[in-house]
């Protein structure tokens, strides 16, 4: 499996998933709740509670990969709060896996004026 992250989506699922769950359970959370298309071309991502476990689902034209990376020390910077799936760039999933918050980096300011 080589995938281009700059060619397909990349969703995030906020807040913690359970760790237990394989391609089948994390599949038909992502067509349920998440209601997105656990075989079209994209990437799903999970961590658990303690945000040093992550996972990864992709659909790879027969069959799932399931990727998993345990972190011995340190956290991953993944949001807490429940909601909305976030589709995030290939960019922010290496920013993600390096331990960089790109959640709290400094956002835009959409000033119109210097008046």
């Amino acid at each position: 499996m080589f995938l281009d992250f700059q060619k397909i989506r990349i969703f995030l699922k906020p807040g913690f998933t359970d760790m237990r769950k394989a391609a089948n359970g994390l599949s038909v959370y992502v067509q349920e709740q998440m209601e997105l298309d656990p075989f079209g071309d994209s990437l799903f991502l999970f961590c658990n509670k303690r945000r040093n476990i992550f996972k990864a689902l992709y659909w790879d034209r027969n069959g799932f990969w399931v990727l998993k990376k345990r972190l011995e020390k340190d956290r991953f910077p993944w949001p807490k709060e429940e909601g909305r799936v976030a589709e995030i760039s290939g960019q922010q999933l290496r920013w993600l896996l390096d331990g960089i918050d790109f959640w709290k980096a400094h956002k835009k300011i959409p000033f119109s004026s210097v008046i």
